[in-house]
C-alpha cells in the first residue's frame, strides 16, 4: 500500500504524540504535521494535502466537528477519523453527515485504535485492489451483507467481511501450509488482518493450522485448507 501522509489535530501535545506513536504501528503512514488547535489544522491540511486527519472535537479556538464543512471545502477526499472524549450526539450525527470514517471516544486502547485502523486500511485496499464491482462487492464495503430472499447464510462476526474471507479461502492450498505473512502477500492485505481471517477459519474448521519448526527452531504457524466451502 502507498503512503498514507496524516495529519493529528489534538489540543494536548502528549496526548498527540500518543496518537502518533499509534499510528507508528502501521508503516503505512507517515506523520506530516501535528495541529494544536483548529487554526493550525486547516493550515495544516492546506498546506500539506494529507490523506488522512486523526481530529478532536474540542479546540480552544472552534469545535472540532464545525472545522468539518471547511476540510470538506479544502480537500473533499481527506479521510477523517475522530478521536475525542465529546459524547453529543448531534456532534456525532455530523460528523456521520460529513464522511467521518469513524468515530472514537476516549480513553482508547491500542487494541481498539488498531483494530479500527486496520479496518479502514482493509476498506482502502479493497478499493484499490478491486477488478469487477458487484453488490457483494459494494455491501463488503459499506459493511452491510445482504441476504437474498429465501436462503439461509450465516451472519460474520464483527471484523469478518464476505470478500476479504473468499479471498484468504482462494489461496490457501490442502497439502500446503502457508503462514499469515504469505496468505497476507496474496491477498493484499496486513499480517494481522490475514491471520485474523486464517483463525476465523479455523474456528469453523475450514482450514486447521500446525507449528512448524524452521532450520534455526523458530515455530511458525502455518495455515492448511481442509474443506471447501
Amino acid at each position: 500500500m502507498k503512503t498514507i501522509k496524516a495529519v493529528i489535530a489534538e489540543d494536548d501535545f502528549r496526548v498527540a504524540l500518543v496518537h502518533e506513536k499509534f499510528l507508528a504501528e502501521f508503516p503505512c503512514f507517515e506523520v506530516v504535521g501535528k495541529a494544536l488547535n483548529a487554526k493550525e489544522t486547516l493550515a495544516l491540511v492546506e498546506e500539506k494535502s494529507p490523506d488522512f486527519l486523526l481530529l478532536d472535537v474540542y479546540f480552544p479556538d472552534r469545535i472540532g466537528v464545525d472545522l468539518l464543512p471547511d476540510l470538506r471545502a479544502l480537500s473533499p477526499h481527506l479521510d477523517i477519523m475522530m478521536i475525542t472524549a465529546a459524547v453529543e450526539k448531534d456532534f456525532i450525527e455530523k460528523a456521520l453527515h460529513y464522511g467521518v470514517e469513524h468515530y472514537l471516544i476516549k480513553p482508547v486502547s491500542l487494541k481498539q485504535f488498531k483494530e479500527t485502523v486496520e479496518k479502514y486500511l482493509d476498506k482502502k485496499r479493497l478499493l484499490e485492489t478491486a477488478g469487477t464491482v458487484d453488490q457483494a462487492w459494494v455491501d463488503s464495503l459499506f459493511g452491510s451483507p445482504r441476504r437474498e430472499a429465501g436462503t439461509q447464510e450465516t451472519e460474520l462476526p464483527k471484523g469478518i467481511d464476505a470478500i476479504t474471507l473468499s479471498k484468504v479461502k482462494a489461496v490457501l492450498i490442502p497439502d500446503q501450509g502457508q503462514s499469515a505473512e504469505q496468505v497476507a502477500e496474496k491477498i493484499g492485505a496486513s499480517r494481522t488482518t490475514a491471520r485474523r481471517y486464517l483463525e476465523y477459519l479455523v474456528s469453523i474448521r475450514t482450514c486447521r493450522a500446525e507449528v512448524e519448526y524452521g532450520i534455526v527452531g523458530r515455530p511458525e504457524r502455518k495455515y492448511y485448507l481442509v474443506s471447501s466451502v
